[in-house]
C-alpha cells in the first residue's frame, strides 16, 4: 500500500466515525429530552467518570488508552452542550435575575471613589457620569464597596486594571466577596507630571511621593535623578495633597495635570512615565443586579474541581456557544491553598440565549459561579 491507500482508508473509517457520532448525538438529544421531563440535571459526573474509564481500560497500551480517553471527553463535552442548547430551545434555561435598565442615570446619584480630589478616580468618575457630577472620596477600596451594600451609595468608581502595570488584584478579591455587580466600564489615560509647590524647581527636589506603581510606571525619568527619595502613598492625588499642603520646595509629587490644577501646583515635567498609551481601566459597581439594554460585556467569578481538565471544560462553553472571551484572571483561594479562582470576561449581552446558555453549562460544571455584572 502507498500513501494514498492510507489516506482512503483514513477517509473510510473517518466517514463511519462521522455516522456514529451523528448517531449518537441524536440518542444525547433524546436524553436531554428525558431529562427536560424529568427535571434532571445534565451533567451527571459520576456517570462520566465510569465512562471515561470503561472506555480507557478497553485499549491496554497506555498511549491508546490515554488517547481514547480524550476523545471521549470532547465527545461527552459536545453531547452536553447539545442537551444545554436544547434546554434553551424548551425554555428550560429561565432569564437571569439581572434587570435590564435604560439608563444608569439619575437625580441625586451618590457616587463614591477611593481617593481624593483630583485623582485618575474622581477623572474616571466626571468622564463616565458628567463633568458636573459630584462624587464623595473614601479612604480604601473596601470602604468605597461597604458603602454601596450598606446602601450609603448608588455607584463606586474603582480601578481594575492598568494597561501596563496590570490588574489591581484587591478589587478582583472585593469583587468576589461583596455582593455587588458591574455595570459600566471607563478607560481613563494615564498621564503623569512631576509637579511641587510654587518657586520649586527640578534642583532643589529632594522627596518625591506617589502611588506605587505609578512610581515604577516612571521609573526611567526618576533614575535620572538618583539623590531623590522615593516614598510610597496609597494614591496619587494623595500626595498631591501632601506636598501642597506642607509648601516644601524640597518635595514634589508624581500625579495627573487634574492633581496639580486641584491643589495648586506647579507641572515642573509632564509626561514622565514611560508609556505613551498607558491607561487604567476603571468599572463602575452598584448594590444592584441591573444592566443596560446596550450591555455587551460580562464579567464572572469561578471555582472549578481540583483535577486535571476541569478549567478547559467550563472555557469549552465559550467555544460552544460562539462566544468570545476578551480576559481572564485568576486569584489565589485564602482557604484553600494553591487553588484559584477565575475572572472572565467574555462579549455578550444578558438577553441573549447563547449567553444564558453558557452560562447555565458553567454554573451546572463550575464548583461555584457567580456573575458579576454584564455592562
Amino acid at each position: 500500500m502507498d500513501l494514498q491507500d492510507f489516506r482512503k482508508e483514513i477517509d473510510r473509517i473517518d466517514k463511519s466515525l462521522v455516522e456514529l457520532f451523528s448517531e449518537r448525538l441524536d440518542i444525547s438529544e433524546q436524553v436531554a429530552q428525558y431529562k427536560i421531563d424529568n427535571d434532571m440535571r445534565v451533567l451527571d459526573a459520576k456517570r462520566e467518570k465510569e465512562k471515561l474509564a470503561s472506555v480507557a481500560g478497553m485499549l491496554k497500551d497506555p498511549f491508546r488508552s490515554r488517547s481514547v480517553r480524550e476523545l471521549f471527553e470532547q465527545i461527552m463535552t459536545i453531547s452536553r452542550k447539545r442537551q444545554y442548547q436544547l434546554l434553551g430551545e424548551n425554555g428550560v434555561l429561565h432569564g437571569t435575575s439581572f434587570i435590564e435598565v435604560e439608563s444608569l442615570f439619575h437625580e441625586n446619584m451618590r457616587i463614591v471613589y477611593q481617593g481624593a480630589e483630583g485623582s485618575y478616580s474622581e477623572l474616571a468618575v466626571k468622564m463616565f457620569f458628567g463633568e458636573d457630577t459630584g462624587a464623595m472620596a473614601v479612604e480604601t477600596f473596601r470602604d468605597a464597596m461597604t458603602a454601596l451594600e450598606e446602601g450609603a451609595a448608588d455607584y463606586a468608581v474603582l480601578p481594575i486594571e492598568n494597561s501596563t502595570a496590570g490588574i489591581v488584584s484587591e478589587n478582583y478579591d472585593l469583587l468576589s466577596s461583596f455582593e455587588n455587580y458591574i455595570v459600566g466600564e471607563q478607560i481613563v489615560p494615564i498621564r503623569h507630571c512631576l509637579m511641587a509647590p510654587e518657586g520649586a524647581r527640578m534642583e532643589t527636589i529632594q522627596t518625591v511621593y506617589s502611588h506605587p506603581q505609578s512610581l515604577m510606571q516612571s521609573e526611567r525619568f526618576l533614575a535620572q535623578h538618583p539623590s531623590w527619595n522615593l516614598i510610597s502613598m496609597k494614591n496619587n492625588a494623595f500626595a498631591a495633597r501632601k506636598v501642597a499642603e506642607d509648601g516644601d520646595i524640597t518635595q514634589a509629587a508624581v500625579a495627573g495635570e487634574n492633581a496639580a490644577r486641584r491643589y495648586g501646583l506647579s507641572v515642573l515635567a509632564e509626561g514622565v512615565n514611560e508609556e505613551e498609551d498607558n491607561s487604567t481601566r476603571f468599572i463602575v459597581v452598584s448594590n444592584r443586579k441591573i444592566f443596560r439594554k446596550d450591555a455587551k460585556k460580562i464579567s464572572l467569578c469561578l471555582e472549578t474541581v481540583h483535577e486535571a481538565g476541569a478549567l478547559y471544560r467550563v472555557l469549552s462553553h465559550f467555544i460552544f456557544n460562539n462566544l468570545n472571551m476578551t480576559g481572564i484572571e485568576s486569584r489565589p483561594i485564602r482557604e484553600r491553598s494553591w487553588e484559584y479562582r477565575f475572572f472572565i470576561d467574555f462579549e455578550g449581552n444578558m438577553n441573549d440565549p447563547a449567553v444564558r446558555n453558557a452560562i447555565r453549562g458553567i454554573r451546572e460544571e463550575a464548583r461555584s459561579m457567580r456573575v458579576l455584572g454584564n455592562y
